[in-house]
């Protein structure tokens, strides 16, 4: 016992982070590692290499949620609720056309209806879609084809083209001219499905590009171009491919010392949370690669929240943080995202209504932000703010002395001077 309980502390984060990613339920996703750990300790004499125990008894983890999926099958039922529009259109055609789209569907048979909802709003490879309904493969394409045709021949209108479309916006050299004003209505809650700090929505068809800009000088210093490339899976967890190519990185982003870095990430959207899952890079002339399993070598750099749990997307005032014109008081708590007001946002010769939704040190001690999201989840404006003594061993200097012409804040007594600002293609 005391042998199994030692190699198994080694690996334990690991399964766990494993088991919580597969399953949304605390509660199953605690059972399923329990008969996860007894399977494992009941046949350990079963593996002649010790040194694979962890891939071992990951293989197991992945089998059990595996029964945990089929048996939940067994009784699978379409939620008819989540086939409006509203939720099949969002961030893909707009909301004229969600009505059009709603009335489409329900001119449908159910099975049409199933396996739509299946392949695009849960976003299922045909396999699982098999395993889940219990019928052959050869079935599934079957029907997901007579199905697209279907819903072609009732939609009334024709897909539209864009010709010569631009693949991304060119962003400005310099930031455009802004103006923020506190809203007195009361803050709405919205749907936010970006990846926190990288202002991608991760699902099939979605693109972004974005840039930073230094203040006081408002100089953009580098720029991002993003775009979800296909479906992808990592350690059984499905997901999408985005490939990120980073113009002009500063010194920390660079890799090779080049002036155009590429990225290679996966990320998963649930209806709670929008996270990484991986990211990889060529580092001179080496492939490397870093997973949600690697523990913190790939939460300090691209996880987020507990255990990478992700940023939430079901976003409404919490209370947590409190501000008063550039007096903020937060709660004792070490995770701090919360609707602190609503804005109105004129940037770029546009209005927008927002909410400013500020990240307190949730990812960086001495950090914080805000940023600006309207009621389409879509950032309009972000803003990063260091505590006065934020890296102070590296640049020999406290930020009021090193931009002593930048906004500044108080969270709890402690100053924070305004670093640089970034806005993506989404208000050109």
């Amino acid at each position: 016992m005391d042998d199994f309980e030692k190699i198994l502390s080694e690996c334990r984060n690991a399964v766990e982070r494993y088991v919580n990613f597969k399953i949304s339920s605390k509660a199953d996703a605690d059972d399923i590692l329990q008969e996860v750990y007894l399977s494992a300790y009941q046949n350990i004499d079963t593996l002649k290499d010790k040194t694979c125990f962890r891939a071992w008894i990951i293989g197991i983890a992945r089998n059990k949620c595996n029964d945990y999926f089929r048996e939940r099958a067994k009784n699978f039922e379409i939620p008819l609720e989540a086939m409006s529009g509203s939720v099949l259109v969002s961030g893909r055609c707009g909301i004229i056309e969600t009505s059009t789209v709603q009335e489409t569907l329900e001119l449908l048979g159910n099975n049409d209806k199933q396996i739509l909802y299946l392949y695009y709003f849960k976003e299922l490879p045909q396999s699982e879609i098999a395993k889940r309904l219990g019928i052959p493969l050869g079935t599934v394409k079957s029907r997901l084809h007579n199905a697209k045709v279907n819903f072609k021949d009732k939609y009334p209108y024709p897909p539209r083209v864009l010709k010569g479309e631009k693949h991304m916006k060119k962003l400005p050299e310099y930031m455009p001219e802004y103006k923020l004003e506190k809203y007195d209505k009361e803050p709405f809650s919205i749907k936010w499905e970006e990846l926190m700090g990288w202002f991608l929505v991760p699902k099939l068809g979605e693109k972004v590009s974005w840039a930073m800009y230094d203040y006081p000088e408002k100089k953009r210093t580098e720029y991002t171009d993003m775009e979800v490339v296909g479906k992808a899976e990592v350690h059984g967890v499905e997901g999408v491919e985005i490939i990120s190519i980073e113009h002009e990185p500063m010194g920390f982003n660079a890799i090779d010392g080049s002036k155009q870095a590429e990225r290679r990430f996966v990320a998963q959207l649930t209806d709670t949370h929008s996270r990484l899952l991986a990211e990889s890079h060529s580092e001179n002339g080496i492939k490397k690669y870093y997973t949600f399993l690697d523990g913190d070598i790939f939460n300090n750099n691209w996880g987020f929240g507990e255990d990478n749990c992700g940023n939430e997307t079901n976003i409404e005032p919490k209370g947590d943080i409190i501000r008063i014109g550039s007096e903020i008081k937060t709660a004792d708590k070490s995770f701090l995202l919360d609707i602190v007001g609503r804005y109105i946002v004129s940037i770029n010769n546009q209005t927008y209504d927002t909410i400013c939704l500020m990240d307190i040190e949730t990812y960086n001690p001495g950090v914080a932000s805000e940023q600006f999201i309207n009621k389409n989840g879509r950032t309009i404006l972000w803003r990063r703010f260091n505590r006065d003594d934020w890296a102070f061993d590296h640049y020999k200097q406290k930020w009021t002395e090193k931009l002593p012409e930048n906004e500044r804040i108080t969270i709890n007594g402690e100053t924070y001077v305004h670093w640089y600002d970034c806005i993506t293609d989404y208000i050109l």
